[in-house]
């Protein structure tokens, strides 16, 4: 399941939270964990490019007619796992896509009833998977593609058995030496116990996890109701512990098994899900867990606000995860074309996994259009960093990242309910004059642009672009907030900053704290798009205006913590000669601003 994948329902809404925490493992008859299976060429690491492919728990999950006709859950049969495994080979092997995700459920019937071996394992639902895991993944990996799997973190209650279940190849262990005494509970639904890593049974445990599934042929594990994060904190829910144990398991295996975690994980140990693992999903379900598999506001329009902060996080080797694509077909999918295609724009730009949740049987053409466009899949595949806003995170938005030649990835967006015009002014990519421009989602240059390219977009739309500079580097003045020369009011105060470019800046920007820059200098008068550099751990408004004119409300994109500086540009209109720049915290909290940069010309 997802960010609430093992839980019938996304955390979010608490719904089948009893079902949850009744959940527990549950496996059929498998081969010995040490059964040996061949193992497919891998990539020279691991993650070096987010990966790509198709996961089932968005189907399993929905209440789109006919999906699960058994009940829910039901749709997750060895059955329908080969339909679709098929389907990726035919449709999007090709495009690199290549994992096949089986998600919660795969060891429990209908009525949620687990199964697990001996040594306290999950074990394959007789009658959703009658060959058991390992013939799956062995069909998978048939087709040129690899097979992935799913368990919830800790040790589930069912599993437990009393504390008589003996731990596979660890001799005088039982599931009683692996928790703590006080059975305390764990993970995002409190389904299992806490694994207690002080005691030396309770590796074992894992490694004979992962033993199994390399014994089966998994290529891909995703770990879920990971805390910190999965909607809990503090000790009971902090499993960096098993995350660092599973990876150490993973590794004796020998075998290269990609370890995803889930779900909202917590930034605060962005440091520790590196270490650890291969990616990390940073926010809640993408379902809506309704009668389509998504909607625009539940929770697709959630991402533009909650990724900015993690933009830095990713890299070869981790990624930061934004959940299901699923933008293949219209009519279960849920979204207007504008809004797949923004989808779909936003995932490969923030370079997240793009593994589909649709059912690959019935994509329509314009979905299919979506998944195998070469021009967007490679800036998702690229060299390039992932990209974030060069705006504010205002409902029309510009996103940017420079690429390894010079060019420039910029979409554009328009994240309101009617149709709006949006612009990416040049100056705001650091340059000034002409530039190259290609549409890449229509496959079309649009020649050579002067200071901007501006776009009419419907509610909820976007453009991707490839913009290659033809004009000058801009000339920018500097001014930093902690100057003398400016004006501070009400509660703002100068504060050092290890990360601002003068080791200093000024917060305490809130319930009418002001900023005022004084004397900038300009040469003409005109529209200057400034940059102003900040520091904010969660996205803040602050209502910013020039001279005597009225302040505009700007909502700043989180910079991940407050010890990172990040940057957007503002249009102002500024007259010639000397003038202020205001920023109001009016009754708010507004991020603390380290210094802006005002181009030389406008």
């Amino acid at each position: 399941m997802r960010s609430s994948s093992y839980s019938a329902m996304p955390a979010r809404t608490l719904r089948a939270l009893v079902v949850l925490a009744l959940a527990a493992g549950a496996v059929a008859a498998v081969p010995t964990a040490h059964a040996e299976t061949t193992v497919p060429s891998a990539p020279a690491a691991l993650a070096a490019k987010p990966y790509m492919g198709w996961s089932s728990w968005s189907m399993q999950s929905s209440k789109y007619p006919g999906l699960n006709p058994d009940g829910d859950y039901s749709y997750l049969t060895e059955a329908n796992v080969a339909k679709q495994t098929d389907a990726l080979a035919a449709k999007l092997k090709k495009y690199g896509y290549e994992y096949v995700n089986i998600d919660a459920g795969w060891w429990r019937d209908n009525g949620w009833k687990p199964e697990y071996d001996e040594y306290g394992r999950q074990k394959a639902d007789p009658k959703r998977f009658p060959d058991g895991m390992k013939p799956v993944a062995d069909r998978i990996h048939s087709k040129g593609l690899k097979a992935g799997i799913y368990l919830p973190a800790g040790l589930e209650k069912e599993a437990y058995n009393d504390g008589r279940s003996p731990i596979w190849n660890a001799e005088g262990c039982t599931t009683a030496d692996i928790v703590y005494g006080d059975l305390r509970t764990t993970n995002g639904w409190d389904s299992s116990y806490k694994l207690d890593f002080s005691r030396p049974c309770t590796q074992k445990y894992i490694d004979s996890q992962a033993q199994l599934i390399a014994g089966w042929g998994y290529d891909f594990l995703k770990l879920d109701g990971v805390g910190p994060g999965s909607g809990k904190s503090g000790d009971q829910y902090d499993n960096v512990a098993d995350v660092a144990a599973w990876n150490k398991a993973i590794a004796a295996t020998g075998r290269p098994i990609h370890l995803e975690l889930s779900w909202s994980l917590d930034i605060g140990h962005a440091a520790d899900w590196k270490k650890y693992s291969n990616g990390w999903r940073i926010d809640t379900d993408v379902e809506c867990y309704c009668n389509t598999l998504v909607s625009w506001e539940n929770s697709v329009d959630d991402r533009w606000d909650d990724t900015p902060g993690w933009t830095r996080q990713a890299g070869p080797g981790g990624w930061n995860d934004l959940d299901s694509l699923d933008v293949g077909s219209g009519e279960m999918d849920g979204l207007t074309k504008a809004e797949r295609q923004s989808y779909a724009t936003l995932w490969a730009i923030a370079k997240s996994p793009l593994f589909t949740g649709d059912d690959l049987t019935r994509l329509d053409s314009y979905g299919l259009s979506l998944l195998t466009n070469k021009e967007v899949i490679a800036v998702d595949q690229g060299d390039s960093p992932p990209a974030r806003p060069i705006t504010p995170s205002d409902p029309q938005q510009v996103w940017a990242a420079k690429n390894p030649d010079g060019s420039y990835t910029v979409a554009l967006f328009n994240l309101a309910g009617k149709p709006a015009a949006v612009s990416a002014p040049w100056a705001s990519l650091g340059f000034t004059g002409k530039a190259a421009v290609r549409d890449l989602w229509n496959h079309e240059s649009l020649g050579t642009l002067k200071d901007k390219v501006t776009e009419a977009l419907p509610a909820h739309g976007s453009r991707l672009f490839t913009v290659t500079p033809r004009g000058q580097a801009l000339d920018f003045t500097g001014y930093e907030a902690e100057s003398s020369a400016n004006t501070l009011a009400g509660n703002a105060t100068v504060a050092d900053c290890a990360a601002c470019s003068g080791a200093k800046k000024v917060g305490n920007l809130y319930l009418g704290g002001k900023l005022t820059f004084n004397d900038i200098s300009v040469p003409k008068a005109g529209t200057y798009q400034v940059k102003i550099a900040y520091v904010s751990g969660d996205a803040r408004s602050v209502a910013v205006s020039a001279n005597d004119g009225g302040g505009t409300d700007h909502k700043f994109p989180s910079t991940g913590d407050w010890g990172t500086a990040e940057t957007v540009s503002i249009p102002l209109t500024l007259e010639a000669g000397s003038n202020t720049i205001t920023f109001d915290s009016g009754s708010g909290y507004a991020p603390d601003i380290d210094r802006i940069d005002v181009p030389k010309s406008s």
